[in-house]
């Protein structure tokens, strides 16, 4: 008896194990975009796991009627097309195209003006549910050939409709280890000083 509870403990335990080693997604680290998702879903699961709020996919679902009303135009387009052959169809194939492209300078504009980098906007739910949320956004930036990671975090009061942001601007090696896998014990405390700063200074306003 003794040696089977033996083994199982063991057995849990090299369960345990294998599952922390399968929970680190290993990447290259030479790749800048894949770093920088990397990077952006540890700060995801830092605010919306360990700190409760509850994800918006807003921004996104924005982005998403944007593509889809533009792939309406193109097959709008084809489906005419096809009843009306050309040249019965080149009025309406010549609005299709515009309106097409017309939507793509539009997705530029909400790509550029409205998400700015933005990946998470989380809701600060208001427990007895009488105060609005409060809003955090997170936005962050990785150029091409820099090892520059720059994270920004802002927090939107919705009782006073006020605003404060934090920033802060670390080397990706900083993160990583030579294998390519992140170091959530460094990475994550990173994220947790901003969100206090922020936190503290929105109580003593």
């Amino acid at each position: 008896m003794a040696t089977n509870t033996k083994s199982s403990k063991g057995l849990k335990s090299k369960t345990t194990d294998q599952w922390s080693v399968d929970k680190s997604v290993k990447i290259d680290k030479w790749d800048g975009v894949a770093v920088k998702n990397n990077l952006d879903d540890a700060v995801k699961k830092v605010l919306v796991e360990n700190h409760g709020y509850t994800e918006s996919h807003s921004l996104m679902d924005g982005r998403l009627l944007i593509c889809t009303v533009s792939v309406g135009f193109a097959l709008y387009a084809l489906l005419w097309d096809y009843l009306h052959p050309f040249p019965q169809s080149r009025n309406v194939l010549i609005a299709c195209v515009l309106s097409y492209f017309a939507m793509m300078t539009v997705l530029w504009f909400y790509t550029m003006f409205c998400e700015r980098g933005c990946f998470l906007v989380a809701h600060d739910k208001d427990k007895a549910g009488i105060d609005p949320d409060n809003v955090w956004r997170v936005s962050s930036v990785l150029k091409r050939y820099d090892d520059m990671y720059q994270l920004t975090i802002s927090y939107f009061d919705g009782v006073t409709n006020e605003t404060t942001a934090s920033s802060i601007s670390k080397s990706v090696a900083n993160f990583f280890d030579e294998n390519g896998l992140l170091c959530t014990d460094l990475f994550e405390p990173v994220v947790e000083k901003i969100h206090t700063e922020l936190s503290t200074s929105k109580k003593t306003k």
